[in-house]
């Protein structure tokens, strides 16, 4: 009895510790604006999602959208988007350190963005506890981990996009 409770201490213990950072921010767009995220380990994924939550004009044709740009430790510039209302996206770190994920609003109405970042890590089977029962099932835990950050990340897009939409077509109505 005592070996099965130290056993399931481990995996709860183990399925925790892959729990890196999970970020969910609300942030107004004059200009420029950024936000940090320390990596802990290269190859680690980094997923999230952004979208604008209000408008208060409802754009023209020719308004050009938000640019959102990923920039590692290093300088370079990981993920990049431009002219966009709101997106997903998934890399894997190129190295480790502090990442910059910065929105730049190239016109003059403010904007509220929603913004959701996940930074998760999947270990190797090296790095895992040595009992070879506990390796194959240590490593599907944190696929799942990561498989679920995933799918919680399109839920959170998917309801600020419609609550975008709802927003917007009550916006026609009045």
């Amino acid at each position: 009895m005592k070996r099965k409770s130290a056993e399931i201490c481990l995996i709860l213990g183990f399925f925790l510790s892959f729990i890196r950072h999970v970020s969910t921010l609300s942030i107004t767009v004059n200009e420029l604006e950024c936000v940090y995220e320390n990596v802990l380990s290269e190859g680690d994924t980094i997923s999230g999602n952004f979208v604008i939550m209000d408008q208060e004009i409802f754009w023209p044709n020719d308004h050009l959208g938000l640019e959102f740009t990923v920039t590692s430790s290093q300088g370079n510039i990981v993920h990049s988007l431009k002219g966009t209302s709101g997106d997903k996206f998934e890399f894997k770190a190129p190295g480790r350190g502090i990442y910059q994920f910065c929105f730049k609003n190239p016109s003059s109405t403010p904007e509220a963005v929603s913004f959701y970042i996940h930074v998760g890590h999947i270990p190797n089977e090296k790095d895992l506890a040595k009992d070879e029962h506990l390796n194959p099932i240590s490593v599907k835990i944190a696929e799942l981990r990561q498989a679920l950050a995933s799918v919680t990340a399109e839920q959170r897009y998917l309801k600020a996009r419609e609550s975008q939409h709802r927003y917007s077509y009550t916006l026609l109505l009045s």
